[in-house]
């Protein structure tokens, strides 16, 4: 039992840490890409729909991004789906082509952003801690239905936050390599 609350706690904490790098992708580091709009959301056919399924999406220069949707009843929605974003994007909507030119960085930006990208790690550690206490419940209610010792109990407990710590320091780690990132380029 033991072995499967570890193990159930590693996985759901490096779901944390893939979600906190897919996060990290769509901050814009004063390069045009195309996993800049991952995540947005085009109201559209009385949905939310992916903006890569009712568009295309691609990057002809360094500093552009162009946006083709295949239907162009929808050109508005696009535009204020990429607008209502925290990316800090200004699309430009030509009745056919959705062009966004990616302007460099600024200093006041480069700051925002990195604040933004502490405040993604954040939420990540957040959900590393409630797993780490959702595990440590599960051990104490295996002590309280005498399946396990107490000492089992505190051995595991250790065990969970010395996992924890790990997690927290990986988030740490890719935190300050895209803060790195985003105020050097």
């Amino acid at each position: 039992m033991k072995n499967e609350i570890i193990s159930e706690l590693r996985q759901k904490m490096n779901h944390s840490i893939e979600s906190l790098k897919k996060e990290f992708v769509r901050i814009r580091t004063g390069r045009a890409s195309t996993s800049l709009l991952d995540g947005i959301k085009v109201n559209c056919y009385e949905t939310h729909m992916p903006l890569e399924q009712v568009a295309s999406i691609s990057v002809p220069e360094s500093r552009l991004i162009t946006i083709k949707p295949w239907d162009l009843s929808i050109i508005g929605e696009v535009e204020k789906s990429i607008l209502k974003s925290e990316l800090g994007l200004t699309p430009m909507n030509d009745g056919k082509i959705i062009r966004i030119s990616i302007p460099p960085l600024t200093e006041e930006r480069r700051k925002g952003l990195a604040k933004l990208a502490r405040k993604i790690a954040e939420e990540a550690k957040i959900s590393i801690r409630g797993y780490r206490r959702e595990a440590n419940e599960m051990f104490k209610e295996l002590k309280n239905k005498k399946e396990i010792s107490e000492d089992e109990m505190f051995k595991s407990q250790d065990e969970v936050q010395k996992i924890t710590d790990d997690f927290i320091k990986k988030i740490d780690e890719i935190t300050a390599e895209k803060e790195k990132e985003i105020i050097e380029f």
